[in-house]
């Protein structure tokens, strides 16, 4: 707050006003504003998480389901449980990645080996 008196068209400030000027931060404002940070950073993760999760849930339908499938369901999960904010393509990532071993399994079965082909 700045204390200041005014006479005859002129405007003194008190030496106190004039050093108060820079805003300091507490140590629990600083905490504070790295906890925000560190949860808007995680979101983000996570967020990134349920879109790689839905990627790669569609491209383990076509090719390597073995590894793509689970890998997606990994993804999916971890992203849910940091609380995503893309929780529908979390859950479509993770719908995929079981289906992807769905589809494994089903060709495993028409063709009697752990690979498929067309």
């Amino acid at each position: 707050m700045e204390l200041s008196t005014r006479t005859t068209g002129t405007t003194r400030t008190s030496s106190a006003a004039r050093t108060s000027g820079t805003t300091r931060t507490s140590g629990a404002d600083r905490a504070a504003e790295a906890a925000r940070a560190t949860r808007r950073t995680v979101v983000q993760d996570a967020d990134g998480m349920a879109v790689a999760a839905f990627i790669l849930g569609l491209l383990g339908l076509l090719v390597l389901n073995v590894f793509l499938g689970p890998i997606a369901i990994v993804l999916a999960s971890v992203a849910l449980w940091r609380g995503t904010a893309r929780r529908g393509r979390a859950f479509l990532g993770l719908g995929l990645g079981v289906a992807d071993l769905v589809v494994l399994v089903a060709f495993m079965q028409f063709d009697s080996t752990v690979s498929w082909s067309f």
